[in-house]
């Protein structure tokens, strides 16, 4: 019970309910969450500092920091680029089409950071879809669904099978095989892309946001100068032109040096013949031609789909957790801050048809921006905001993509075969990727995601607070009292559970605070604790109903314009399936 567990028992149930609550109901990130999680175990002195700290380092967070860095010099060699736009093909009909796309994914999610491989793919997906006449939203949730059921074939580059190896091997003693998942893994894998394709009329037919954007006729509207106007010389700011009721100015091009004004700030001064592009509401931004005497002229400068010129358009999606939701873009200094302009605003593939600056933005809202071309905006700088995916192409030539493909795949090679452990392969790898030229320190760096380090290593920190205290222990026999001591039936419910909690937090943390319960209601039924560990892995990977259950349904969340039901109408028979097959497969694997 309970009420006899001591005051170090007490203040973990604390911290793992104020971690869950945090993760659920804040904007606070996962890792700031996590290492105030530390602080506080360790401050009251449940966990001494080897047991606090030690998850920062272990082997676990170290590989999936290291493997960064090789997924790195396969990126910028282009060979991940060119794996995304050579394998998916030309197929005929949707069939065929899901296929192409989901098991190339799936297995190069094996070897590589499923997060990575979505990323790459989702703007290839974009292109593919639109030459085969399919909307992107019938393609993005099968990528997503695809990358994150390739994770567990092989424990490599997926946080939370390496999570689950290194606390396995802490608490027997006995280290896991790479592919100890891998076929358990691979048939849930099949039977899952059999009901996505079987329920695939359940994919939404959701519009591409960004074809709301290519009727610029419809959202902006290019005004000049007269010659002889009378506001020639006044500012923008003293006409108050940077605030028009019905929408924004985007941009100015001065006449006499064709000169490109992008963002238009308050002191720019108007001339003669220049020309004035605004967005918003067309009727009422005619109104402009009579307040001020413009004209609207017979040939038009400004269009989304003319590439080149002096300037250059970007799409992003709002991301879950960026500061700019429920806020309107005119009431920030976002745009002068990057030195961008907001055009037009789509949700669900549909245009939102008021002044862009007026919108109160949601999560996943697609956002057109433009800027001056010659201006490399830093996108790295709006990640916590925006999502970007028109990353630059790489061109594959020399031999760099030739090395770091033997680079990578020595590494599993040696990994595998045991002549040396998967922590030593990956430095190794890692080492060759940088002497080699594939990638350079700075890129290296850059490209560790500390935030997912971070909460790896709190994450480890609680799962140790659970076995010290004694409430794993005191869960699982709960657990066991309540199926009756039936293993089966304690895999069930607890796979369940496991299975629950993952919609709304992330698989790495429900691993964390699951994998010591059910590792010890397996040892208190004197069963093998591998094939609950195993069967928690997939249970865990089955994150499928909400967007915000994992980082991969959150990117493709803005570019396939999903609503949130979107992942439950459509999750939910792929997550029924997965889960039954793969307690069924596991129980017929190891006679459970």
């Amino acid at each position: 019970m309970l009420i006899v567990l001591g005051i170090d028992a007490w203040i973990t149930i604390v911290t793992l309910v104020a971690v869950m609550a945090a993760l659920l109901f804040t904007r606070l990130r996962s890792d700031v969450v996590f290492l105030g999680a530390i602080g506080i175990l360790f401050v009251t002195g449940v966990l001494d500092t080897t047991e606090a700290f030690s998850g920062l380092v272990s082997s676990t967070v170290i590989i999936v920091g290291v493997m960064f860095v090789v997924v790195t010099g396969l990126s910028f060699t282009g060979v991940l680029q060119w794996i995304s736009k050579h394998v998916l093909g030309q197929p005929k009909g949707e069939v065929h089409a899901l296929l192409r796309l989901m098991v190339p994914v799936a297995l190069l999610s094996s070897f590589v950071n499923n997060t990575s491989v979505v990323a790459l793919f989702v703007g290839v997906v974009k292109l593919w879809s639109r030459k085969l006449g399919i909307q992107p939203s019938k393609l993005l949730i099968p990528l997503s669904y695809a990358a994150g059921m390739g994770g567990p074939m092989a424990a490599i580059a997926t946080p939370t099978a390496l999570l689950l190896s290194h606390m396995y091997e802490y608490k027997s003693g006995q280290p896991l095989s790479i592919f100890t998942s891998t076929l358990p893994a691979l048939v849930c894998l099949a039977v899952a892309m059999s009901v996505i394709i079987i329920f695939r009329r359940l994919l939404p037919d959701t519009n591409n946001p960004e074809s709301a954007f290519e009727n610029t006729g419809e959202y902006t509207l290019e005004m000049l100068v007269p010659s002889n106007n009378r506001h020639i010389g006044q500012t923008v700011g003293e006409l108050g032109l940077n605030h028009v009721p019905a929408g924004s100015l985007m941009e100015l091009i001065h006449f006499d040096n064709d000169r490109l004004v992008l963002p238009v700030r308050e002191e720019e001064p108007l001339l003669g013949s220049d020309r004035l592009i605004f967005s918003g509401q067309i009727d009422q931004l005619l109104e402009l031609t009579k307040t001020f005497q413009f004209v609207i002229p017979d040939h038009t400068v400004f269009s989304v789909k003319e590439p080149g010129g002096k300037q250059c358009f970007k799409t992003a999606y709002i991301c879950f957790g960026s500061n700019l939701i429920d806020t309107r873009m005119g009431d920030t200094t976002f745009e002068r801050d990057h030195e961008i302009t907001l055009v037009a605003v789509s949700r669900r593939g549909e245009r939102i048809k008021v002044p862009p600056r007026d919108v109160v933005l949601h999560a996943g809202d697609s956002l057109l921006f433009v800027h001056q071309s010659h201006q490399k905006i830093n996108t790295e700088a709006m990640k916590l905001q925006l999502e970007f995916f028109d990353s630059p192409e790489i061109p594959v030539t020399g031999l760099k993509p030739l090395v770091s493909t033997v680079i990578m795949i020595s590494m599993v090679l040696l990994a595998t075969t045991g002549i040396m452990s998967l922590l030593q392969s990956a430095f190794l790898a890692a080492g060759a990727m940088l002497v080699f030229g594939c990638c350079t320190p700075t890129q290296a760096m850059n490209a560790i995601k500390w935030n997912i380090l971070i909460s790896l290593g709190g994450g480890i920190a609680l799962g140790t607070a659970l076995l010290k205290t004694g409430l794993a222990d005191q869960m699982a026999t709960g657990v066991l009292h309540l199926c009756g001591g039936q293993p089966l039936l304690v895999m069930i419910a607890l796979c369940l559970l496991a299975a629950i909690v993952t919609e709304f937090i992330s698989n790495s943390a429900t691993i964390a605070l699951m994998f010591p319960i059910i590792y010890e209601a397996a040892v208190n039924m004197g069963c093998d604790p591998l094939p609950f560990s195993l069967a928690l892995l997939l249970a865990v990977n089955a994150a499928f109903l909400t967007p915000i259950s994992t980082p991969l349904n959150l990117l493709v969340y803005g570019p396939g314009g999903y609503s949130a039901t979107d992942y439950l109408r459509i999750g939910l028979p792929v997550k029924l399936a997965y889960l039954a097959i793969s307690i069924i497969v596991i129980c017929l694997i190891y006679g459970i």
